[in-house]
């Protein structure tokens, strides 16, 4: 029988308005637990966690060393923590991020995955898709500028370690030999309030430079602007059920002219290629696919 852990790490999710809920509960039906490693906060993300109440769910809590900022070292510490309390007995780990969230219609391919490789330990994790939400819940990034695939499921093996600044994993600082599946994360990391936007930003920065950095990197501004993002497109599928509440309650307006994109002649005809052949030139790949 396979059993399936579920990973991720929070804090301030109130106050920067991550769809954590949404994150978890949509792959809490892949899961026999959920390991959630919150950082010590008091906007209630404590709270807001632990209504989700679901039996399923272990919290881990203490004070992250925001001294580990260079690189955001800090990410990969506490994303090493969350999986190491893992239990040693599941087989597949599944990592999501706060801002990530999977369809509901992608449920069964990834359990069939999971299944299908659970024995072969040649796999050591399970390779995704990704669509970028920009501005709103209408938008997708269509630039080079996005990551285009990431690992999310990995293998419980604890030589397996999150990489630099937590959006991949290494073993013993080798990339992982995954599968590509049929699957899709909706990362909704851009779509938030512009004000909430706009301190999640120097917040974020903070986990790399040190503070005079990132008052030359962030604009002095209340609110963050949308719309200085080089090319987007129309979504046309459908979100998550589990969304659909946070869509219909957003509180501001976002439009952006498709036809009109900021980008060099090189990156207008690399995109070209990569929308006729599926092949993106020089595809940064923290994986090795077999």
């Amino acid at each position: 029988m396979m059993k399936v852990s579920g990973f991720t790490i929070v804090k301030n999710a109130v106050k920067f308005d991550y769809p954590v809920v949404e994150a978890i509960t949509s792959i809490l039906p892949l899961c026999d637990e959920f390991i959630v490693n919150i950082g010590v906060c008091d906007d209630g993300t404590l709270e807001l966690i632990q209504a989700i109440n679901s039996p399923k769910i272990k919290i881990i809590q203490h004070n992250w060393d925001d001294t580990l900022r260079e690189g955001g070292k800090l990410l990969a510490v506490e994303t090493n923590r969350a999986f190491d309390a893992v239990s040693a007995n599941s087989h597949w780990a599944f990592y999501i991020q706060a801002d990530e969230v999977l369809h509901e219609k992608y449920l069964d391919a990834v359990r069939s995955a999971m299944e299908a490789h659970k024995h072969n330990l040649q796999v050591e994790g399970l390779l995704f898709n990704y669509t970028h939400f920009y501005g709103s819940y209408d938008y997708i990034g269509n630039s080079r500028r996005w990551y285009k695939r990431e690992v999310r499921v990995i293998r419980n093996d604890k030589q397996i370690r999150s990489y630099r600044d937590a959006q991949g994993f290494r073993k013993n600082d080798e990339k992982l030999r995954v599968k590509q599946i049929d699957a899709s994360i909706f990362h909704y990391g851009w779509v938030k309030p512009p004000k909430a936007q706009q301190e999640k930003q120097k917040s974020f920065h903070k986990m790399w430079h040190d503070d005079a950095q990132v008052q030359k990197m962030t604009s002095a501004a209340d609110e963050f602007d949308y719309k200085t993002i080089d090319s987007l497109v129309e979504f046309k599928q459908t979100h998550p059920s589990l969304m659909q509440k946070r869509i219909q309650q957003q509180n501001w307006h976002f439009t952006f002219d498709t036809s009109k994109i900021n980008l060099s002649a090189k990156d207008k005809l690399l995109m070209r290629v990569e929308s006729l052949s599926g092949w993106r030139v020089g595809e940064y790949r923290n994986f090795k696919v077999i």
